[in-house]
């Protein structure tokens, strides 16, 4: 496991997280940057980690002085901690100007990035979109959190505690747990739009990246699953270890899950449409009329028709709701018989097309709220709440 740290007050918390990394049975290195120097020596790291810290892009200790090659064939696991606006924005923009962005470049470990910066830094467009190009590389985001900061103000930009971000890199198999919570189960889990042909070149469907589908199966398969994925028409690279099913519409999708049963867990991610075009034009329909009506029919419902199918997986599903949040998610967990469903507000760019989302879980005894954080994070612990509500041991 490598640590980097960078030039931020929360790299005062990086002594506390190696000794976490330890005690949970991780060999730890640490690389810091020069601005990390100022906020805490290398002595205190080199003491807590038992190996000598790297500082330096060029070592000349190590072979032929290319001692980052050995360090990022070395690492299974790296995370920055704290991961500052400077290092996200040089490792989007794929800089290798010091020793960790050309660890970040030359390595094909697990990233793992803690943001830690002021609250408004945190919300700046730059920073966002910087955030979102590293989600979609595949490095998991975790918080930030909540809270007071050192400057005085309050916000989301902490650092998540030492302890926190220890477990959440830790529960992972390769970093030596012993075994995974749900080794030996099969999941299907549906992401991404449908699209219902209105003519040749239109069509009807809804708002979906498929980014919280994927990062779903990706967290079911991190636990331990067999997962099949079952895609809407979406640009998204598939998650390691998981079998990929595309499709375009609902009822493609329909039979495509249903041919993916029976399993022990089902999660309807996707944003289904719900009607679809009676009559689909055979040809492009012109724009001669001033008014257009076109007649809908019914969709399959998915969700409920795998909730209520023999055998019955342990079914979760997603409600995207732009009012009344707590009623209508209620209210679709009763309606179509489900164990588990995560709500989110949508609308006023909130939701749809965003690296980062806010969830409220339900079950029929029980709610969690889990704050806003990156799909990716809000994935594993959504996966965290199903193996708890299935009774199985972490």
């Amino acid at each position: 496991m490598l640590v980097g740290v960078t030039g931020g007050i929360a790299a005062y918390k990086a002594a506390e997280l190696v000794r976490r990394l330890a005690d949970r049975g991780a060999e730890v290195r640490v690389a810091m940057t020069r601005g990390a120097q100022a906020f805490i020596t290398p002595l205190t790291l080199q003491a807590v980690s038992g190996h000598r810290v790297h500082t330096e892009l060029l070592d000349e200790a190590a072979e032929a002085g290319m001692g980052h090659i050995e360090l990022a064939r070395w690492a299974d696991d790296i995370v920055v901690a704290p991961a500052t606006a400077d290092l996200i924005a040089r490792a989007a923009a794929g800089l290798a100007d010091d020793l960790l962005t050309t660890l970040l470049l030359a390595t094909r470990a697990r990233l793992w990035m803690a943001p830690a910066m002021n609250h408004v830094m945190w919300a700046h467009p730059a920073v966002r979109a910087n955030v979102e190009v590293l989600v979609e590389r595949g490095v998991r985001m975790l918080g930030p959190g909540v809270g007071h900061q050192a400057c005085g103000e309050t916000g989301p930009g902490r650092m998540l505690e030492p302890a926190d971000i220890a477990e959440a890199v830790m529960q992972r198999p390769a970093c030596g747990a012993q075994g995974a919570a749900l080794a030996g189960t099969r999941f299907v889990v549906t992401a991404g739009p449908t699209l219902e042909p209105l003519d040749p070149v239109r069509f009807l469907g809804n708002r979906s990246s498929g980014r919280m589908g994927f990062a779903v199966a990706e967290a079911l398969a991190a636990a331990g699953a067999e997962v099949t994925l079952v895609a809407g028409p979406v640009q998204r690279p598939t998650p390691g270890g998981v079998e990929r099913i595309d499709v375009t519409t609902a009822r493609e999708m329909h039979d495509a899950v249903f041919a993916a049963l029976p399993a022990d867990g089902f999660v309807g991610v996707a944003a289904v449409a719900d009607y679809r075009p009676a009559h689909p034009a055979t040809s492009k329909i012109k724009k001669n009329d001033e008014q257009l009506s076109v007649d809908l029919v019914r969709n399959p419902d998915i969700l409920a028709d795998v909730a209520a199918s023999d055998p019955r997986p342990f079914t979760v599903g997603f409600a995207a709701e732009t009012e009344d949040l707590d009623t209508n998610a209620r209210s679709k967990l009763e309606r179509k018989g489900l164990d588990l469903i995560a709500a989110n507000e949508v609308g006023g760019g909130r939701g749809f097309d965003r690296a980062d989302n806010a969830l409220r879980v339900f079950s029929r005894t029980a709610r969690w709220e889990l704050p806003s954080a990156p799909k990716t994070e809000l994935a594993r612990r959504l996966v965290e709440l199903i193996i708890q509500t299935m009774g199985r041991d972490r």
